[in-house]
């Protein structure tokens, strides 16, 4: 029997798509009454055809003040344009309230193949380049079909569009800047995928267990096919306990999943094809477990050679951001490298997943506070102002915004600089050395052992708890991982200056091990002193008092060392080199703290288990395949950390 639990379409769109949990006190959403949109927008409902005939459907927010026009701003979305049906509302539409009440017409739309729109969805659809025919579509085509209908039927348009959109739909609206609409002027991708084998379900080719339970969300095919659907027809696997390191524990190898994904009928065992499930996306992720030409063919960093300069982007993240921090870095990257006549902008806070878009007063991710209203301060000064420059405004270079808008997540405050990483940085390498020292200097070439217990993975979080997908483990306290045998922990002394990181981190290490295969773990942690005061949302059984923050961490699939592609064993005992990129921060270790790494091999169950004997397919290794091994870890190993001067 399949186990599962029902979600509501708006219970969905908020943990998949804006991750949106109010947390903190006094939350500003409710400046605007509950029936603000239905009192001053008139709502339309339309199908809007693209080149091949296939109708999307789409949902239109326009003013009722008709006696100016407005500019269109449009989010797409498979997470459903809903409600659906004449005289039902959203309760808050547009980026935020200042554009609410600012003016905008508001459009939302179902994409291929999802909900109410026509199509066969494919998650992450491929861009296809130098189209031949109408019937060769993508999100691209589809982006500009739909932007083409909108300025020529929608009344009072002003003829500038923009898009947004955060997550997923951050997706679609960098994939709206290729082979661009001439009437999209501004684009804000915003915690945007940017490539699946690096975002959300793999992290440097590991699979992320973690979001096992969001999987049917882009797997579970339409009942009707490609008809539309205005209700929920997935269902998300219940495990029956909230305690997800344990469960994942006894189910053992990854293929005794399979379960969750199929449907107990009459004659669907028979149909199924051997080792197959119902769930499309989960048999993708059992059948390519390497960067083969079906990842690399969705990935879409690759092509943003391909966006148009007249479209001005501002990209959006979040620093503690575990779902996509690969994504918008690398976003605004390959833009800022092929476009460089375009206005191409990015803003980083303190946030996880799509948290700049609530209006809490005090701004925490999990157990750590940053400071009051910085989504606020996001949404007033940042965001409206880019939006109404671009689609109000003079639309020119000059909007007042600078190239990098950045929170330093040390010192708790802003930063522009005019460029990213900043100008004035330098490397500086911290070598792991013994009795737990991080040095400037390589002092010896040992070996530091440990041993990795496949029965006895280390947690990603000390939580005892169930979560759809994990957030808060981003700022855990890590003491609890330090005190662990099969932890490596490296630190400096006390800082006697401050120490700011701006841009890149690479880990540089040298190990062995006595198995075939390995994962490699690096975080990047700022002890606090012992004489922090606790802030009040902590956790009942922490204080504040030598926290552990985890600045930023990573892992790498050792298989994949030397290529994505074409993974490979490690031979026993031999001293071999693997480089971790560890993704960007800005994050100054302040005087009287302690800049340390932690190094280990398992990180359950955020990612998989390793067997650490190496297999073609993890995703079909046996209960045998998995051997305790022991790791080293040599003392030339370093990190290379990006220091602002």
């Amino acid at each position: 029997m399949k186990f599962i639990f029902k979600y509501t379409v708006l219970v969905v769109f908020l943990i998949a798509a804006q991750a949106c949990k109010k947390t903190g006190k006094a939350d500003t959403n409710a400046e605007l009454s509950d029936n603000y949109v239905a009192d001053n927008y008139t709502k339309q409902e339309v199908d809007i055809p693209m080149r091949d005939g296939v109708n999307l459907h789409t949902t239109i927010y326009t003013p009722k003040d008709t006696s100016q026009e407005y500019p269109i701003i449009m989010q797409r979305t498979p997470y459903s344009s809903a409600p659906y049906g004449d005289g039902k509302y959203k309760s808050k539409i547009a980026p935020n309230v200042n554009m609410m009440k600012e003016g905008y017409i508001v459009v939302y739309q179902d994409v291929r193949g999802r909900w109410m729109s026509e199509g066969h969805y494919e998650n992450m659809r491929a861009y296809i380049p130098n189209k031949t025919s109408n019937e060769q579509v993508d999100e691209s085509t589809d982006t500009y079909d739909t932007i083409d209908w909108l300025v020529k039927n929608v009344k009072n348009n002003n003829g500038r569009v923009g898009v947004w959109g955060i997550s997923y739909p951050g997706m679609y609206a960098t994939y709206a800047t290729i082979d661009a609409h001439p009437a999209l002027k501004a684009a804000s991708p915003q915690a945007c995928i940017g490539d699946f084998f690096f975002d959300d379900f793999h992290h440097n080719g590991a699979y992320m267990l973690s979001y096992f339970r969001a999987t049917s969300l882009f797997g579970t095919p339409r009942p009707n096919g490609d008809s539309p659907i205005d209700t929920a027809w997935y269902t998300l696997p219940n495990i029956g306990t909230e305690d997800q390191y344990q469960f994942f524990l006894d189910q053992g190898p990854l293929e005794n999943l399979d379960r969750f994904f199929e449907y107990e009928t009459a004659d669907t065992p028979k149909m199924r094809p051997e080792g197959k499930t119902d769930d499309y996306f989960w048999n993708e992720l059992k059948e390519h477990p390497n960067y083969d030409e079906l990842w690399q063919s969705r990935g879409l960093i690759q092509h943003l050679d391909k966006t148009k300069s007249h479209v001005a982007t501002m990209v959006v993240g979040g620093w503690f951001d575990a779902e996509d921090l690969y994504g918008p870095l690398e976003t605004y990257k390959n833009i800022e490298k092929h476009n460089k006549g375009a206005y191409n902008t990015m803003v980083f806070g303190p946030w996880d997943h799509g948290r700049w878009a609530r209006r809490s007063e005090r701004n925490l991710v999990g157990n750590y506070y940053f400071g009051d209203s910085i989504s606020v301060f996001y949404q007033d000064q940042i965001e409206t102002k880019f939006f109404h420059h671009f689609l109000k405004g003079d639309g020119d270079q000059n909007s007042g915004l600078p190239e990098a808008y950045v929170f330093d997540s040390g010192k708790k405050d802003w930063s522009q600089f005019d460029a990213w990483p900043p100008k004035n940085t330098s490397k500086k390498a911290f070598y792991l050395s013994e009795d737990e020292r991080l040095t400037t200097d390589q002092q010896t070439t040992s070996g530091i052992q440990f041993v990795s217990n496949v029965k006895k993975p280390v947690p990603y979080s000390e939580d005892i708890k169930s979560v759809f997908t994990p957030r808060k483990y981003m700022t855990d306290d890590q003491r609890f991982a330090a005190r662990r045998a099969d932890v490596l922990v490296f630190e400096t002394e006390v800082l006697d200056e401050d120490l700011t990181l701006a841009g890149s981190i690479l880990a540089n290490l040298q190990v062995a091990t006595t198995g075939t295969a390995a994962d490699w773990v690096v975080k990047v942690i700022d002890v606090h002193p012992e004489d922090v005061e606790t802030n009040e949302e902590m956790q009942d059984h922490l204080k504040m008092s030598n926290y552990h923050l985890m600045v930023r961490s990573e892992v790498l699939r050792g298989r994949f060392r030397n290529s994505f592609l074409q993974p490979e064993p490690f031979t026993p005992n031999e001293k071999t080199a693997v480089t971790i990129k560890l993704q960007d921060v800005f994050h100054t270790f302040k005087k009287g703290h302690k800049l340390q790494v932690q190094v280990q091999s398992t990180w359950f169950p955020l990612i998989d288990l390793n067997p650490q004997t190496y297999v073609d397919n993890i995703f079909k290794a046996k209960a045998s395949d998995f051997k305790t091994q022991t790791h080293t870890v040599f003392t030339d190993s370093n990190i290379e950390f990006t220091v602002l001067q």
